[in-house]
């Protein structure tokens, strides 16, 4: 059976092609365990959920192009 290509130099492919080995290897709930061993989520969502009232879609792409030109200058 040939492997599909994926391009490593693009994250997105690359995490999507990560979490379908993972599905396949591990089966739906076996991969979502993994996950939550793998990568421990520090943050409560709940709270962070209701700290920030819900915003625009203006002010989400301005926030998100913000934290790229903030991103790219470091």
């Amino acid at each position: 059976m040939a492997q599909a290509r994926v391009n490593y130099s693009h994250p997105a492919e690359l995490r999507i092609a990560g979490y379908e080995a993972l599905e396949k290897a591990l089966g739906a709930e076996g991969a979502a365990i993994f996950m939550k061993q793998a990568f421990p989520s520090s943050g409560d969502y709940t709270k962070e959920k209701y700290d920030h009232p819900d915003i625009s879609h203006e002010e989400a792409v301005a926030l998100i192009k913000e934290y790229q030109r903030t991103k790219a200058a470091s």
